[in-house]
């Protein structure tokens, strides 16, 4: 052991910087003003219906008040959640498959450029195709089962998260990928451990697209052929002139997208959370 050695003080690692009370207390109002807009947001746009109700005296059977659509809600709760269920299920599964299989494309296709050339351009002519137009094809092949109605909203889920996902899978720098090689990496620890972790965020950003459309592409399907779910509901109460009701059942449609659209959220905030905070 050398005399520098000996003589040379420990130093210990230094503890990180715990934030002044000062940008605590900044951090934490910034949170509380971007919980609070939104609330004050639809609470304005509420106040601006309801102003307009009043205002010209429009009849509750053309379009009810936001207390009437709220009363709406208590009175049909039951009949409500009964049809959402099958709209639940529908838009669950759709959205499971469709950005499963978008992610498995991707991978595909950043692993083969022949391929991606041959086949992403009929991937971007089949997005073109409406899904209303859509519907009726697959209603003809698979009957007015569930499973039609479950790849409706698994298409509407498909495009935006394989186009999320190549443009995550080739964000990765040139400066990385041959970082691997010199490093001895296989293509499988490449994707793995570079394309995957870099693509996240990518993910995370279709998904949040993709929940809300799943639930659209369910309530599309029901539309065409369906006695159950929220969309048959909305079909139903229209035809029988219930306007509370067809306003109750927009209301539930939209709690169930937002509640998927919030679990992504909470998602992505625990695994990209080095991203979002």
């Amino acid at each position: 052991m050398t005399i520098t050695e000996t003589t040379r003080p420990e130093v210990a690692p230094a503890a990180p910087a715990a934030p002044s009370k000062g940008v605590a207390a900044a951090m934490s109002n910034r949170r509380l003003a971007n919980l609070l807009w939104p609330i004050f947001g639809v609470l304005s746009l509420l106040a601006l219906w309801w102003a307009a109700i009043v205002v010209f005296d429009v009849k509750p059977f053309i379009a009810p008040s936001p207390f009437g659509v709220i009363e709406a809600v208590g009175v049909h709760r039951g009949l409500l959640l009964t049809n959402l269920w099958p709209t639940l299920i529908e838009a669950l599964s759709g959205f499971l498959i469709g950005n499963v299989a978008a992610v498995a494309v991707a991978s595909v296709f950043v692993h083969s450029a022949t391929l991606k050339r041959m086949y992403f351009p009929v991937a971007i002519i089949f997005n073109t195709i409406p899904v209303i137009a859509l519907s009726p094809v697959l209603i003809t092949i698979f009957g007015l089962s569930i499973a039609s109605k479950i790849l409706i909203a698994a298409i509407i889920c498909f495009f935006p998260t394989l186009v999320n996902m190549i443009r995550g899978f080739e964000s990765v720098s040139a400066s990385e990928l041959e970082l691997m090689r010199m490093m001895s990496a296989t293509r499988s620890e490449v994707f793995f451990r570079l394309r995957l972790p870099r693509s996240m965020p990518f993910l995370f950003s279709a998904l949040r697209i993709a929940c809300t459309t799943s639930v659209i592409g369910a309530i599309v399907s029901e539309w065409i052929g369906s006695e159950s779910g929220i969309g048959a509901l909305i079909i139903q109460a229209t035809f029988n002139y219930r306007t509370d009701l067809l306003y109750a059942a927009i209301l539930t449609s939209s709690a169930l997208a937002l509640a998927m659209f919030g679990t992504v959220s909470a998602l992505e905030w625990r695994f990209v959370r080095w991203r979002t905070a």
